[in-house]
């Protein structure tokens, strides 16, 4: 299993290990959790993200065995979850616009953090882990897409570097695509 352990510094003055890995079939309840607190927070935020029926635990499940699931630990406790996947997003190649580059790409998905770890840099933290997980593997591209009515994950992708490229379509629904690309 894949495992990256790193520590974080955030608003507080002390410091705590985080640990980047693959999810198991026993993180699925804490994940599914994680995912229902996020689409509780859209829904208040006013969003229509995540609105619908999605995520839901079947496709956690799915993530988890396919070898997609990765959480963010603060010691036992889970964090943070997102899916992560090599060249697998079929909306993508009808993007309305244009990906910055072409061949292999890392593609991210429900990205979530636990109410409790909020306003620590975990989303971030996550993002910056996912770049090295293609850094890794050769890749040097990241993508991703969210809706435009999140203005937080938005702000994450303009502070990390990553380029607006166009709109994709998922469930019917224009989301902004980004990328960036790796050193």
């Amino acid at each position: 299993m894949e495992q990256q352990t790193f520590a974080a510094n955030h608003k507080h003055s002390h410091t705590m290990a985080y640990t980047f890995r693959q999810a198991v079939t026993a993180d699925i309840p804490a994940i599914w959790n994680i995912l229902q607190q996020a689409i509780r927070r859209r829904k208040a935020d006013g969003s229509n993200q995540w609105q619908d029926g999605y995520p839901n635990e079947a496709i956690v499940q799915q993530d988890v065995a396919n070898g997609y699931g990765y959480v963010l630990t603060d010691g036992e406790a889970i964090a943070g979850y997102t899916a992560v996947m090599i060249n697998n997003e079929p909306a993508y190649a009808d993007i309305e616009g244009k990906w910055l580059t072409e061949g292999d790409f890392v593609v991210y998905h429900r990205v979530a953090i636990d109410e409790s770890q909020l306003g620590k840099g975990l989303a971030q933290l996550m993002l910056k882990e996912i770049e090295r997980f293609a850094q890794q593997r050769g890749i040097r591209s990241v993508r991703a897409d969210t809706n435009f009515d999140n203005p937080g994950m938005l702000k994450i992708f303009e502070k990390l570097g990553y380029t607006y490229c166009g709109e994709v379509y998922f469930r019917g629904a224009a989301r902004k695509a980004f990328e960036k690309v790796l050193p």
